[in-house]
């Protein structure tokens, strides 16, 4: 039944039974006092006793009213039948109550209806009332003026308020940051256009904005006016990881960019430093000759600190990672960051007790520390603090949901914060892109990608979280692991004495022409046989046609059709004690996983220099052969491990000039290294020293040993001891092995000498 009147009649909620009841028979009994004194008047009694019907079933119901309509009948029926009456008066009392006896079913059919009909709208209003009270997404009413009347919990937990009463009376266009789209909003109200999916920037109660998508419509309120329903969704979380989602993607096709670029340019670079050597080698003193051709290897040398940088940005370099505590990176670069970061900077570290390991290159790890500090001393022109934090994180599903791509779990987290200027939000979106800088001409804008691609390459994650004029703070956080060392399976030199002309013969294979001539024409001069191939197909062909022994093979990675791993994989099911070494200067699955080199792989990694070429060359032959695509045997690693330390740090026999002086004294002095290496180095002297003297050492690292690019260093070093030198016919200092303590890097000298 639909009746206009139900919606406006009232009707009692459901009573327990014994009041519903007790209604009844007190309504009853109290129409039975004035039926007494009318007992002679049947339309009074009847009346009074429809009342008393009509209340029974308003409060109680059908039944109670029933029950009222039970004992009227018995009531009315006494008084009409008791004593005389005539025919016509007995039909006439019978007329009367059937009369009543319709009038109060009616009643109680009415009222049941009734109270039905008011039980379903009050659930339906309770539903209706909980489905808005509890819903996810903020809903507001407001009236012709803009004014909101009411609102739901989560839109006042949306702007930030305490309850309801706080929000209500404001005007809405006092949520918007923007007032042209509130006036927007306005102009769909006054169309009565009802409108979905606006979004806009709000404004919480403590003046942070938040990004909603809002939906409305207008609804008529007759004399009122119309009246206005809002739907408002929160999409600040959404569009972060939306904005974080993009910049991802863009990272990462720029750094697909970068890495294929660089790829190919360091075929380029290794053609033009081999020519640049070959020249510097046949010329003259005359400086009018010697000069261009020294800049133009220095530039080789500048673009190839530049395609390395790339390559670490795009996470494509060859790492040998170890099990590290960052605590003892940190630590061992500590003296270093502090004459570098200057006198007017606080430097601060605050370690975890009980740090994590993780597994990472530790000369990346190094560069991180170094670039992150050095773009923190920028930052603080007027001097500052710089503080270093370690300590172990456990991510969890709400953290990542927000820092995408973050996986839960277990990390050791490492924060390099300053006090500095600060970074806006578009700096920030901006911050790990390569050659974006904010130190106009001072900045090549590589430096923090080169830590995005480091970390990312590593496994890791880091962010920035960054305010104008409060400092800036990085976090890098890296998968925690077991700490246990693992034996490292890179190849070391064991220091044997190696010929200076080879005699063996090498197949070297590159798809490039130039890069290939170039290698074939310096290893010839050293006195190799050289065979050469274009690809796989034709260095196979030239396996199976070849009479004599071939002794090395030296190949790209990335070739068209068969790549270098297949290729070798072929050859030594041929010629089971061939040697192989790889040539690459971007990381790929061929030769290792994740940018770390599989065991028993031999690789150079480009661009390289030829004496680099000539010496793992010779390193290479001079060793015993491992097929490259078998796993080291337990009896081989201990066999290994018995000569050579695990973790031991390679070393290049290098004759490099430098400056050395005792600790404490100011003149330096020159001489000459014999070999070198990260630790330690083997160098000639103008006098004797004894053992355990402290020395400054001053000289050029090569790329080979510094990382990216030749690099200028002081560094700190004690003399282990004197090793004797003997030449037929000279008197010969000894040398003096010397372990290195401590780097110093300086930073924008010149190298283009080294």
């Amino acid at each position: 039944m639909n009746l206009p009147l139900i919606r406006s009649l009232a009707v009692a909620p459901a009573r327990a039974p014994i009041l519903r009841y007790g209604v009844a028979l007190l309504s009853t009994v109290l129409a039975l006092i004035p039926t007494l004194f009318f007992s002679d008047v049947s339309e009074s009694r009847f009346v009074i006793f429809a009342v008393a019907v009509m209340i029974s079933a308003w409060y109680g119901g059908w039944k109670p009213g029933l029950a009222a309509t039970s004992f009227a009948l018995t009531v009315s029926a006494y008084f009409s039948f008791t004593g005389e009456q005539t025919p016509r008066e007995y039909h006439r009392a019978i007329a009367h109550l059937a009369l009543f006896s319709a009038v109060a079913l009616l009643i109680c059919w009415f009222n049941a209806a009734l109270r039905a009909t008011q039980d379903s709208l009050r659930r339906s209003e309770s539903n209706f009332r909980s489905l808005v009270m509890n819903a996810p997404y903020g809903i507001c009413r407001c009236d012709a003026l803009g004014i909101v009347r009411d609102a739901n919990p989560a839109l006042v937990a949306m702007f930030g308020y305490d309850n309801a009463a706080e929000l209500t009376g404001r005007h809405l266009g006092s949520l918007y940051a923007d007032a042209q789209q509130w006036f927007r909003t306005v102009d769909y109200f006054r169309a009565r256009k009802e409108f979905n999916n606006v979004t806009t920037e709000c404004v919480r109660k403590d003046g942070t904005a938040i990004v909603a998508r809002i939906s409305g419509r207008s609804i008529p309120n007759g004399k009122d006016g119309d009246s206005f329903e809002i739907f408002m969704e929160d999409l600040t979380e959404t569009r972060t990881l939306e904005l974080q989602l993009r910049q991802a993607q863009k990272m990462e096709a720029i750094g697909r960019l970068a890495g294929g670029v660089a790829h190919d340019f360091n075929n380029l670079l290794m053609v033009i430093s081999g020519y640049s050597e070959f020249l510097l080698e046949r010329l003259g003193p005359d400086p009018r000759l010697r000069g261009p051709a020294q800049e133009i290897s220095n530039a080789a040398q500048r673009a190839t600190s530049l395609t390395r940088q790339l390559l670490a940005f795009s996470r494509k370099q060859m790492l040998a990672p170890k099990v590290l505590d960052l605590n003892e990176v940190v630590a061992e670069n500590l003296k270093m960051l502090t004459r570098m970061i200057g006198e007017d900077i606080d430097l601060v570290m605050v370690p975890d007790p009980v740090l994590g390991a993780v597994r990472a290159d530790p000369g990346q790890i190094d560069q991180v520390i170094m670039n992150l500090a050095v773009n923190a001393r920028d930052a603080m022109p007027q001097g500052g603090k710089l503080t270093i934090v370690t300590s172990n994180v456990s991510l969890d599903e709400t953290f990542a949901r927000t820092h995408t791509p973050v996986i839960p779990g277990d990390y050791v987290m490492i924060a390099i914060s300053d006090t500095g200027v600060g970074m806006d939000h578009d700096t920030q979106s901006h911050i790990f892109e390569p050659f974006f800088t904010t130190k106009g001409s001072k900045g090549t804008g590589l430096g923090l990608s080169t830590v995005y691609g480091i970390v990312k390459q590593s496994g890791g994650f880091i962010f920035v979280d960054s305010e104008p004029h409060r400092g800036t703070a990085f976090r890098a956080y890296f998968p925690r692991i077991d700490g246990r060392e693992d034996v490292a399976a890179a190849q070391e030199s064991l220091g044997l004495p190696r010929a200076e002309r080879g005699q063996e013969t090498i197949l070297i294979v590159e798809d490039e022409v130039n890069l290939r001539r170039l290698a074939r024409q310096y290893l010839e001069r050293q006195g190799y046989k050289i065979l050469e191939a274009e690809d796989g197909a034709a260095a196979l062909q030239i396996v199976d046609g070849h009479a004599g022994a071939i002794d090395l093979l030296l190949t790209d990675v990335i070739m068209p059709g068969m790549n270098g791993r297949e290729l070798a994989a072929q050859v030594v099911k041929l010629l089971p004690n061939i040697r192989v070494l790889y040539m690459s200067g971007y990381a790929e699955n061929a030769v290792g996983h994740d940018g770390t080199i599989d065991a028993g792989i031999n690789l150079l990694q480009k661009p390289f220099s030829l004496p680099v070429l000539k010496d793992r060359v010779r390193e290479l032959l001079d060793s015993e052969p491992i097929p490259p695509d078998v796993a080291m045997s337990s009896r081989r690693a201990e066999t290994l491990e018995k000569k050579m330390p695990p973790f031991r740090a390679r070393r290049f026999n290098l004759q490099l000039p430098l400056r050395y002086r005792p600790l404490g004294e100011k003149s330096w002095r020159p001489g000459t290294t014999e070999n070198i290496s990260r630790s330690g180095m083997l160098f000639h002297g103008e006098e004797m020293l004894h053992p355990n003297a402290q020395l400054e050492i001053s000289l050029v690292l090569p790329a080979e040993i510094a990382g990216l690019a030749a690099t200028e260093v002081i560094c700190r070093g004690e003399v282990v001891r004197l090793v004797e030198a003997h030449k037929e016919g000279q008197s010969v200092t000894p040398a003096l092995a010397t372990k290195i303590l401590q780097y110093h890097f300086q930073h924008g000298a010149r190298v283009g000498e080294a």
